[in-house]
C-alpha cells in the first residue's frame, strides 16, 4: 500500500510540438454532461466586462485576477448584467449547487449555476476553453484570447472528489499545499484528504501534547531509496521536517474554502504511530524508547502478506491513556476542520507486539475479544465514540472491517474494492479508493525509467476507474479519490511528476458519467493538456507515449519481446547494438521480435508523424532475463 521505494528520476522531455489537437477545439477535463459546438468564436479583449449578480461576485474577482496575469488585461468587474462582449455570471439556486451551464457565443459568455461552487467549476471550463497560454503566470503577448462558441451542460456524478496528499512522510509546508490545491482546483476535485501523521512524522499542532511536534515532528534527513537507509547514529541530527501550526490549518481551511474544497484531517491510529510513541512512549504496548523513523527499516513484509513490525508503532489499545489521548486529539482537530468526517487510518497495524502483550491478553478476557481482528475493532468502536462525541463522523481504510465494523463508520476502500462492496451491503457509507486505479505513488510507466516500485499504474487502468463496480450498493458509494503516499516523494516537482495525468483520470472518474467515458478522446485531450501545464510550468509524467514491454521465451529458452502502446498512432523503434535507436532502426510490426542472445541492453524510442515522443528506455539483457521470468 503505501510502503513505496521510490527513487527520482528527471528526465523530461516537453511534448508542447506533440499534441493532436481535438477536432473541435474543445478539450475539457473532466468530460462535461454534455458538449454542443457552434458557430463562430468569443474574443476576451480588454473591453471585456465581467458582470455578476451578489453571490458571484466573489467568482467574479477570482476570474478577473486570473485571467489578468496571462492577458495583462484588467477587467472590469461589475455588479448586475454587463451588456455585450461580456462574461455574465448568474447563480440560479438548484438543489445541486455544483451544476452549471455554460454558454459562449460571439457577443459574449453566460454561465449560469446552482450555487457558488458550480460557478466556480464553469470558470474552470471557461479556462479550458481558452489557449493553453491563460495558464502561464506571466503576460504573454502575440495571443488572440479567443475561446469557441459552444452550449455546455454539467454536473458532477459523485459529491465526494478527492485527492489523498501525504504530509507526513515529508513534510509539505504552506506554498506546497495552497499549490496543490490550486492545482485540484482546476479539475473540479473538492476533497482535499490530508495525511497528518505517521511513523516519520506528526504533522500538526496539538496544544494538549505538545511533545507530538517538538519531538514527533522531526527525524533525521534521508536521500535514497525509503525503508533501506541505515538507522540514525544517536548523534545525527533530529532537524528535518515540520509541521502546521492550528493557525496554518485555519488558514489552509479557508483557502480551500475560497476553491470549493473541504479538506479532510486523517490522523492515523493505532498502526503507523511511531512519531506519536516517540514523544509519548508511555501510549505504546511495549515499554522501550522510540525515535521518529527517518527511513529506516521497521516493517518485515514477507511475500505472504503477513506483515510484523521489527519495532512497535502501535498505539495500545488496552491502554486507558489512549482513549484520553485521542479524546483530547481529536477534539482539537474537530475544532480546527469544519468537514463532517475525521479519517482515523486503522490499516496496516502490525500486531505481533499485541501478542506478547499481557495487558492486551488481560483486554481480551475482560472484554470477551477471540482474536486481535476483534481487539482492533474493539479499539475502532472507541475511538468512533470520541469522534462522534466532537460532533464528526468516523471514515478509515477498509481494515477496520475486520473484527467487525464500528455501528456507524464509513469505508475506505483502497485494498481492491472488496472492502467498499461488503461495507456497502452493510448500509455503511463508502469511498473507493483501490489501489488498483487509484494510486498515484505506483510507477505508471517502464520500470528502467520509473522510480522503483513494487506494481505498475498505468494511465489507461487508471483511466478504466469505476467508483461502482459490480456488486456495490450504490447508494452508499459517496464518491471516489487517489492517493499519493510521499514516502520517496521530496519535492513537489517530483510530486506533481506523479500525480499528472493520472489525476487527469480519477478526475473524470468521479466527475463524468460513465457513458461519456473515451480512452481515445482522453488521451487527445491529455496531449492538449500537456500544453496547458507546459505553460503553467507544472510537470507531468510523458509516459503514455511509451510502450508497455512485454517480454517471453521461446520454445528454445531464447527471448521473445512484444510492445503495446496505450495511445494510438506510434511507431515503436529498437535496437540492440547499444546504440541511440531513431525512426531509421528497426520498427515493430505486431509480431514477436528475437532478441539476439550476446545482445547486452534493448533501447526503444517511440515516434509519431516522423517525431520523437517519450523517453530513450534501455534494459539490460539481466533484466530481459529477469522479466522472462
Amino acid at each position: 500500500m503505501k510502503y513505496s521505494f521510490l527513487v527520482l528520476l528527471s528526465v523530461f522531455v516537453s511534448l508542447a510540438c506533440c499534441a493532436q489537437p481535438a477536432k473541435s477545439g474543445i478539450s475539457i477535463i473532466p468530460e462535461p454532461v454534455s458538449v454542443h459546438p457552434l458557430p463562430g468564436k468569443f474574443t476576451l479583449t480588454q473591453a471585456t466586462v465581467i458582470g455578476s449578480d451578489a453571490a458571484g461576485m466573489a467568482n467574479a474577482s477570482w476570474l478577473a485576477a486570473k485571467l489578468a496575469t496571462a492577458t495583462g488585461f484588467k477587467l472590469a468587474v461589475k455588479p448586475g448584467a454587463a451588456g455585450k462582449s461580456s462574461i455574465q455570471l448568474l447563480i440560479k439556486k438548484q438543489a445541486n449547487a455544483e451544476q452549471y451551464h455554460l454558454s459562449v457565443n460571439p457577443t459574449g459568455v453566460v454561465i449560469t449555476a446552482g450555487g457558488e461552487a458550480g460557478l466556480f467549476y464553469g470558470l474552470q471550463t471557461l479556462l479550458q476553453l481558452l489557449p493553453a497560454e491563460i495558464e502561464s503566470n506571466k503576460k504573454v503577448v502575440g495571443i488572440q484570447w479567443t475561446m469557441p462558441a459552444v452550449e455546455i451542460e454539467d454536473y458532477p456524478r459523485f459529491a465526494w472528489r478527492g485527492l489523498m496528499f501525504d504530509v507526513s512522510r515529508h513534510f509539505f509546508g504552506m506554498k506546497d499545499v495552497r499549490e496543490f490545491i490550486d492545482e485540484m482546483a482546476r479539475y473540479k476535485y473538492n476533497l482535499l484528504h490530508l495525511h497528518l501523521t505517521v511513523d516519520e512524522g506528526w504533522r500538526i499542532e496539538i496544544k494538549s501534547y505538545p511533545k507530538l511536534t517538538s519531538v514527533g515532528a522531526w527525524n533525521v534527513k534521508k536521500t535514497g531509496t525509503f525503508g533501506t537507509f541505515t538507522p540514525p547514529a544517536d548523534d545525527e541530527p533530529r532537524d528535518y521536517g515540520g509541521f502546521f501550526t492550528q493557525d496554518d490549518i485555519r488558514e489552509l481551511v479557508a483557502y480551500a474554502k475560497s476553491r470549493y474544497i473541504n479538506i479532510l484531517p486523517e490522523i492515523d491510529v493505532p498502526g503507523h504511530s511511531m512519531a506519536a510513541v516517540a514523544a509519548y512512549p508511555e501510549l505504546s504496548c511495549t515499554p522501550g524508547t522510540y525515535r521518529v523513523n527517518s527511513g529506516e527499516k521497521f516493517m518485515e513484509w514477507p511475500p505472504s502478506g503477513h506483515f510484523y513490525g521489527l519495532v512497535d508503532n502501535t498505539l495500545c489499545p488496552a491502554n486507558e491513556q489512549v482513549y484520553t489521548f485521542l479524546d483530547k486529539v481529536m477534539g482539537e482537530i474537530a475544532a480546527l476542520f469544519p468537514f463532517e468526517y475525521i479519517h482515523m487510518g486503522g490499516d496496516e497495524t502490525a500486531r505481533n507486539f499485541w501478542e506478547k502483550s499481557d495487558q492486551i491478553k488481560a483486554l481480551m478476557q475482560k472484554e470477551n475479544l477471540k482474536d486481535l481482528n476483534e481487539v482492533q475493532s474493539y479499539f475502532v468502536k472507541r475511538v468512533e465514540k470520541i469522534v462522534e462525541s466532537k460532533g464528526k463522523k468516523l471514515i478509515g481504510w477498509d481494515e477496520i472491517l475486520e473484527g467487525g465494523l464500528a455501528p456507524n463508520a464509513a469505508v475506505m476502500s483502497w485494498r481492491g474494492v472488496k472492502g467498499g462492496i461488503e461495507a456497502s451491503k452493510m448500509g455503511h457509507e463508502v469511498v473507493m479508493s483501490p489501489t488498483t486505479f487509484a494510486y498515484l505513488d505506483y510507477m505508471q510507466g517502464d520500470a528502467a525509467l520509473e522510480p522503483p516500485v513494487y506494481a505498475t499504474l498505468r494511465l489507461k487502468t487508471a483511466y478504466s476507474f469505476d467508483p461502482l463496480p459490480p456488486g456495490v450498493e450504490a447508494k452508499y458509494v459517496k464518491g471516489g479519490q487517489a492517493n499519493l503516499w510521499t514516502e520517496q516523494v521530496y519535492n513537489m516537482r517530483h510530486l506533481q511528476y506523479m500525480v499528472w495525468p493520472r489525476a487527469f483520470a480519477i478526475a473524470e472518474a468521479v466527475w463524468s458519467p460513465a457513458a461519456n467515458k473515451n480512452w481515445n478522446n482522453f488521451a487527445a485531450k491529455v496531449e492538449q493538456h500537456f500544453n496547458r501545464y507546459n505553460a503553467a510550468g507544472i510537470k507531468y509524467a510523458p509516459s503514455m507515449y511509451e510502450p508497455l514491454i512485454k517480454i517471453s521465451r521461446d520454445t528454445n529458452g531464447g527471448l521473445l519481446v512484444n510492445f503495446e502502446n496505450e495511445i494510438d498512432g506510434l511507431d515503436v523503434y529498437y535496437s540492440f547494438d547499444n546504440s541511440f535507436p531513431d525512426n531509421f532502426y528497426p520498427r515493430y510490426e505486431n509480431k514477436p521480435v528475437t532478441v539476439p542472445k550476446d545482445a547486452a541492453a534493448m533501447k526503444v524510442v517511440t515516434y509519431r508523424n516522423g517525431k520523437p515522443l517519450g523517453r530513450l528506455i534501455t534494459i539490460t539483457m539481466a533484466d530481459m532475463q529477469k522479466r522472462a521470468k
